[in-house]
């Protein structure tokens, strides 16, 4: 029988915080396989400010409340959540009690599911996807590259048929200069802005009215900075002031020579609507730049075309939709739970990749830190080959090296395999039970090129995995 399920999206960024809740079915398909089926949203929140108190901290009870607020709304329960997760984003990650708010989050969600601050490869990876997956796929042959704007940072990927190939952040966005709404005097400004005004010769700081020429010279060295992202030139990084909004470097590929350009975050939704028709929100009506940037890349001609042609989805909610469609992957059905007591485990740091062609030694150095690290860790593998003798003389060879390092029985093993080999790769790494060892073989998990991963508990013989730190690189082609 189907298993109903909930998935959970939550974003707290710079300037707003949302969530999304959707329910879906755990369905076994003909081939065997368990999917996450019939996705139906269920509760869709409204944006609100990020709950910010006097002395510039997350205001972590007010989060508290709307936490508890969305979750009745969305009549979830702990256990019937199966994937997805919470990030927080841009200047929000950068608060000094935002680990406060991920303890609050996984307190209420548990800990296999993603919660987590300040990973902007992350936060690229997922706007791509809630933002672009299904543009790129109906332009398979197309290079994407996304600039998901909101009120601190812009998170960059650059994807082709749903696979991000690279990413990056800038710490360019809406709410670096904070003004009164309907005017430009202003109210506060992040430390980001205040280096550019030293650069730009802009003296002016809180209570201070920005000229149309202060204005005009911050944006244009905005734009100008996301136009080069574009095309590759780093030039204008070269000044010191500008290095600075470098938060994750991004390389565009050279031999690309031309990609569709989207946009998403709050400022790409502000974009869209009025390329659909809408009229521009009153001046500063949010309180800072963001509508002005937002009219500065609509009119600015090298994003004409891409515009003209392109809609991505999902818009000022990019992320929070990646994380409720994309965040979880459902495993193979045909696991090795060598201690299935172990789950769900978080942050599981990951420490390697394997092959069957991967030498001993490489074998060797991989488990070796997985021994090395106080709380075990995983490898990913991708076999190649689905031949018996292949696995088995795979299985062995680690087996042999396990046993050369005394791998300790009180260490998780966990090993990620892209095949569907699960259940006869763990028999053959702890020689059909001899070897007393906390291995479990996770199967049909697609390899990404990320630093921890989360395993939920076992449902319908499947679990969920998600990942999180994500290195620039994107995905592991």
């Amino acid at each position: 029988m189907p298993e109903l399920v909930k998935l959970i999206g939550l974003d707290f960024g710079t300037t707003t915080s949302s969530a999304v809740i959707a329910a879906a079915l755990l369905r076994r398909t003909a081939t065997g396989r368990v999917d996450l089926d019939e996705q139906e949203e269920i509760f869709r929140s409204e944006m609100v400010f990020t709950p910010i108190d006097a002395n510039d901290r997350l205001d972590v009870e007010a989060v508290e409340r709307l936490l508890d607020g969305w979750l009745r709304a969305g009549k979830v329960q702990a256990r019937e959540l199966f994937g997805g997760g919470a990030l927080l984003t841009g200047l929000t990650a950068q608060k000094d009690n935002a680990a406060a708010l991920v303890r609050l989050i996984r307190s209420r969600l548990g800990d296999a599911l993603i919660a987590t601050a300040d990973d902007p490869c992350l936060e690229s990876w997922l706007a791509f996807m809630g933002s672009c997956a299904d543009l790129s796929r109906r332009h398979p042959e197309a290079f994407v590259l996304n600039l998901d704007i909101g009120g601190g940072t812009t998170n960059i990927a650059l994807g082709r048929d749903r696979q991000v190939s690279r990413t990056g952040c800038l710490f360019v966005g809406a709410r670096h200069v904070q003004v009164v709404p309907g005017t430009y005097r202003i109210v506060k400004l992040s430390t980001y802005a205040r280096e550019l005004f030293v650069h730009l010769g802009i003296g002016k700081g809180p209570g201070d009215d920005l000229s149309a020429a202060d204005v005009d010279a911050f944006l244009t060295l905005n734009v100008r900075l996301l136009e080069a992202v574009c095309s590759g030139d780093r030039t204008l990084l070269e000044i010191p002031a500008v290095q600075r909004l470098e938060q994750v470097r991004f390389d565009m590929a050279m031999d690309i020579l031309d990609s569709a350009v989207t946009f998403s975050g709050g400022v790409g939704e502000l974009i869209y609507r009025h390329l659909q028709g809408e009229p521009w929100p009153a001046t500063t009506h949010y309180g800072d730049l963001g509508i002005d940037l937002a009219q500065r890349i609509a009119a600015a001609p090298v994003w004409a075309e891409s515009l003209r042609r392109f809609r991505p989805g999902s818009g000022g909610r990019a992320t929070v939709y990646g994380l409720l469609r994309h965040a979880t992957e459902v495993s193979g059905s045909t696991l090795f739970l060598g201690s299935p007591h172990l789950l769900p485990l978080a942050d599981m740091p990951i420490l390697g990749a394997l092959t069957a062609q991967s030498s001993d030694a490489h074998i060797h150095d991989v488990l070796l830190l997985i021994q090395q690290s106080s709380r075990g860790g995983c490898v990913q593998i991708r076999i190649g080959s689905k031949e018996a003798v292949v696995v088995a003389e795979f299985g062995r060879r680690i087996a042999r090296i396990l046993q050369q390092i005394a791998f300790p029985a009180t260490h998780p093993l966990v090993l990620l395999v892209e095949e569907n080999l699960g259940k006869v790769l763990g028999q053959y790494v702890t020689c059909w039970g001899k070897l007393p060892l906390k291995v479990l073989v996770i199967d049909e998990v697609p390899a990404r090129d990320a630093q921890y991963v989360q395993i939920g508990t076992l449902r319908d013989q499947v679990v969920p995995v998600s990942f999180h730190g994500f290195r620039p690189a994107g995905e592991t082609p």
